[in-house]
């Protein structure tokens, strides 16, 4: 008499074991895709936004300082993404005929904000704190380049974890006093020049490099 391995009721499994092994693959093969597509982690990802909203006008040519727009940064951990308001109060006179600001005239009127796209969207298990890092004095382009020459904002850095070691290892290149983080293209007020702290200038900066640091 043949003996069974599996007795009967294993009969039932077989439909989920023959789903599984069908969704697995192409449930990794997604995984791995979304893992690497611009939007999590690729350089020069630049989203197309509702708004045509140009930095290197803003920021470079007109000097608005980052933080008129991205009030947050040194009270949260988030960068405030602009609201409506704080665009009105330069545009309810500028430019109030032009037909790339009619959804934010549209957004004044009904109340309903504006969708921007996030460019820089670290994943939910990364810890990251703006104000932090403001505070001690590491500049806006160390992490997003140069925006006061981008028409439209794209991802400069990987911002993975290995390039986030590499700064908390190595942080002065990346700060200088507080007041001046928002300042693209750093020079001493001293000397004229470019100028970066040494170990021993850091002002109290110790970056660490412990798991529990980003990943809480």
């Amino acid at each position: 008499m043949a003996r069974f391995l599996f007795p009967k009721i294993a009969n039932k499994a077989r439909p989920s074991i023959v789903l599984l092994s069908v969704v697995t693959p192409v449930y990794a093969v997604a995984l791995v895709w979304y893992a690497f597509s611009p939007k999590t982690h690729e350089v020069n990802y630049a989203p197309a936004q509702p708004i045509p909203f140009s930095h290197a006008l803003h920021a470079g040519e007109l000097g608005m300082d980052c933080r008129y727009c991205h009030h947050t940064v040194e009270r949260t951990g988030v960068a405030a993404i602009p609201s409506t308001q704080s665009c009105m109060s330069c545009h309810h006179s500028i430019k109030t005929d032009s037909p790339d600001l009619r959804l934010l005239y549209e957004s004044d009127e009904t109340g309903k904000p504006i969708e921007w796209v996030r460019v820089h969207d670290l994943p939910d298990y990364a810890y990251f704190d703006h104000s932090a890092h403001v505070l001690a004095g590491v500049a806006c382009s160390s992490c997003h380049g140069r925006v006061d020459k981008m028409e439209k904002v794209m991802q400069v850095e990987p911002l993975s974890m290995a390039w986030c070691l590499e700064c908390h290892r190595n942080p002065e290149p990346h700060i200088r006093p507080p007041e001046y983080v928002t300042v693209m293209e750093w020079e001493s007020i001293l000397t004229g020049e470019k100028y970066t702290y040494t170990a021993q200038e850091l002002p109290g900066v110790i970056p660490s490099q412990d798991c529990s640091a980003c990943h809480r």
